[in-house]
């Protein structure tokens, strides 16, 4: 048996989510059907990096999934492609050692959160962004997010807490910019929480509006208390851009809507 790895990227606004549930239109079960198709084997079981939910999109998600097939890997990435639908792609297909495994050997994911903000909301990006109806300040909110880099227990933008063996993961890095009438939120780390880099952004976007003070974001991580946190912002706007693995730089992303993505092993789907 071969085993193969696959980065995928998906534009998640019809699908519920990653995870194959039955009666449900689901990513993993939409790339498994086409990789059977191709290999013409019993439906595979893909192992991705890490679940994302209803209406988040990826740009690197990866996965790995084992066949019998001889076929060479640029045949069965045009191959799989054919058979995929326009909202969903595999980018790249490459044959990895037996004992690789997309979930516990990553090291790092990075998601991106897009928010648009101003008076008028772009319609076609209401799937893609948070449209906020106010003017942000993106400088405010990188210094405020500056507190959240470096180890710490993020139970306080954990829904559900607890559900998770510890809430402690490292940040290696958080970014805000401004880009035009877009502003991005990077968030790169080791581990996520569910629903993470949502409530980071919507406590960021607190102090862009200026209801928060900077100093209320370490407020808040030092309360651990998840009422104390801004909202979770909306699924559309999120965005898993790559996955690190061993021996691989990580990077920043040039753009929302291509790159690659940033990863985290031992966290569940961000969503």
């Amino acid at each position: 048996m071969r085993n193969l790895k696959l980065t995928i990227r998906y534009d998640g606004t019809d699908f519920f989510g990653w995870q194959t549930q039955p009666g449900k239109r689901t990513v993993q079960e939409t790339v498994e059907r086409a990789v059977a198709e191709i290999t013409r084997e019993e439906r595979p079981r893909l192992n991705c990096s890490g679940r994302t939910d209803s209406g988040v999109h990826a740009v690197g998600q990866v996965a790995n999934v084992y066949t019998a097939s001889k076929l060479p890997c640029e045949v069965l990435l045009k191959a799989i492609n054919a058979k995929l639908p326009a909202d969903v792609g595999v980018r790249e297909v490459v044959e990895v050692s037996q004992s690789f495994c997309a979930n516990k050997d990553a090291v790092r994911k990075m998601y991106r959160y897009v928010v648009q903000d101003g008076r008028l909301q772009d319609p076609f990006m209401r799937n893609y962004a948070w449209f906020v109806r106010q003017s942000l300040d993106p400088e405010a909110m990188r210094r405020a997010g500056a507190c959240l880099v470096g180890r710490h227990d993020f139970r306080c933008f954990e829904t559900e807490w607890p559900n998770r063996l510890t809430s402690v993961r490292t940040i290696t890095h958080l970014g805000v910019s401004r880009f035009g009438e877009f502003i991005w939120i990077d968030v790169e780390a080791d581990g996520f929480l569910y629903n993470m880099v949502r409530a980071i952004a919507g406590s960021l976007v607190q102090v862009g509006r200026g209801f928060w003070p900077e100093t209320q974001i370490a407020d808040v991580l030092h309360a651990m208390d998840r009422r104390l946190a801004g909202p979770t912002a909306p699924a559309e706007g999120l965005f898993l851009m790559r996955v690190t693995y061993p021996g691989e730089p990580g990077r920043v992303c040039p753009s929302p809507l291509a790159g690659e993505g940033a990863a985290s092993p031992r966290a569940a789907g961000e969503g």
